[in-house]
């Protein structure tokens, strides 16, 4: 159990990784971006 508790922080960055990578792959960050683009011109008035 305690081996565990060491290797947790490792663990949890790699599934981390893995999720980033899987959202770069899909390009999930270009959505993102032009989301928030959109939010931004709302916010100050010009979309």
């Amino acid at each position: 159990m305690n081996i565990l508790f060491k290797f947790q922080k490792f663990i949890i960055l790699g599934i981390s990784l893995a999720f980033i990578c899987i959202g770069v792959l899909r390009q999930e960050h270009l959505a993102v971006l032009q989301k928030a683009v959109k939010i931004c011109l709302e916010c100050i008035g010009v979309g």
